[in-house]
């Protein structure tokens, strides 16, 4: 029982251990945010062109010369997406900055409906208020555009990063607490 919790507590410091530093990894993010899309976008741009490139040879391995040209075509506009998206990650962060907006104007309007829906149940405030921020998120990138583009998407990834840093933060504490 004695080496169950020893392990424990060793999965649990390690999982602090992450937290803490996909924390700092959000706030530097958060930091940098222009620096932070320019990467992130680079990085999607590069894995779209593996992806083509993998779908290209894929379709020398199909069953039939009809289904194998069509996974080839398929490929090579994945690849030229992929090239697009590295030649132009401004462009990349722009399209994606602007289905976030819409995302962000729809689910609010969404929890805000949701929210005055339950009213009078308890948490019905919240859900409007977490509506109420959506949108407002939502209008402010609109606004910045086409600026927020770089700018959203690494300010998002900064809190995203911070967020889940902070949750394995607390589940790494309690399975420290477990082990013990």
């Amino acid at each position: 029982m004695n080496q169950v919790n020893e392990a424990v507590g060793k999965t649990g410091t390690q999982m602090t251990t992450l937290g803490v530093l996909t924390i700092v990894l959000g706030v530097l993010a958060m930091f940098a945010p222009m620096l932070t899309g320019f990467s992130v976008m680079l990085l999607v741009g590069a894995l779209v062109v593996i992806a083509g490139f993998m779908r290209m040879i894929w379709a020398f391995k199909a069953s039939s010369l009809g289904k194998g040209l069509l996974v080839f075509v398929l490929g090579c506009l994945t690849l030229l997406c992929g090239v697009a998206l590295v030649a132009n990650p401004l462009f990349a962060a722009n399209v994606l900055t602007l289905v976030l907006t819409i995302y962000f104007i729809a689910d609010g309007a969404a929890e805000i409906a949701a929210g005055l829906g339950r009213r009078p149940a308890s948490g019905w405030g919240w859900l409007v208020f977490g509506g109420v921020i959506s949108v407002v998120l939502g209008i402010m990138i609109w606004r910045q555009a086409p600026l927020a583009g770089l700018w959203a998407v690494g300010l998002f990834l900064g809190i995203k990063l911070f967020l889940a840093g902070l949750m394995m933060l607390t589940v790494g504490g309690a399975v420290r607490a477990a082990a013990k």
